[in-house]
């Protein structure tokens, strides 16, 4: 029987209640797997009521994804958005420490290398692709393009996609009582230090 609180929610809002509770059961982080059921005892509702909604776990699993990857999108335009007309050390920074943080937030990188069946799977990966991987490349593009940069921009891009998958998927953040976005500032600034022409991004970044 569904509960006072759920009945009261309009059948506009209930869609977006059944992927609040989804998003936060199936994306917390931990090992133990969440069914169906947990869900609909967490919304105080039938599986029935759900499964009008959404035919099954793993289309839910779906729309809970894609709208968690419309928040990634948010969050990178608006940190490319603020440090738009700063150095360009500084513009790769904020991005990576943004997409850091909004991955490890929402468990992309579990998702994509191990939890989940292969569909699901190959559906975070391209997500990753798109949202997070592609606009890495332009901002390096971009940024050789100005001559800024030293190294070839699909060489960084690369290493830096590299870097973000492994301490994402690394015990190392625990170990050293950090997060992947702390670790992740350090390579990036180790990468760039390495990579950025000298007397450019300096001059800019001491100048402002």
């Amino acid at each position: 029987m569904e509960t006072t609180i759920v009945s009261s929610v309009s059948e506009r809002r209930r869609a977006e209640v059944i992927l609040d509770a989804a998003g936060r059961l199936f994306l917390a982080p931990g090992p133990g797997r969440v069914g169906m059921d947990d869900l609909a005892r967490d919304l105080g509702m039938s599986k029935k009521t759900i499964y009008r909604y959404f035919p099954d776990k793993h289309s839910l699993l779906i729309a809970v994804l894609d709208r968690q990857f419309e928040a990634v999108e948010h969050t990178l335009a608006a940190a490319a958005e603020a440090t738009r007309d700063r150095p360009f050390g500084e513009q790769m920074r904020r991005f990576l420490l943004a997409a850091a943080g909004e991955l490890g937030r929402i468990g992309a990188a579990q998702l994509a290398t191990g939890r989940g069946d292969a569909v699901l799977r190959r559906h975070v990966e391209q997500r990753i692709e798109a949202v997070v991987y592609r606009r890495l490349e332009e901002l390096f593009r971009e940024g050789y393009r100005r001559g800024q940069l030293s190294a070839p921009p699909e060489l960084l891009a690369e290493i830096t996609r590299g870097a973000v998958e492994r301490l994402l998927n690394s015990r190392l953040p625990h170990e050293l009582d950090c997060t992947a976005a702390d670790l992740l500032r350090s390579t990036v600034d180790i990468l760039l230090h390495g990579a950025i022409r000298p007397g450019r991004d300096d001059e800019q970044e001491a100048a402002s």
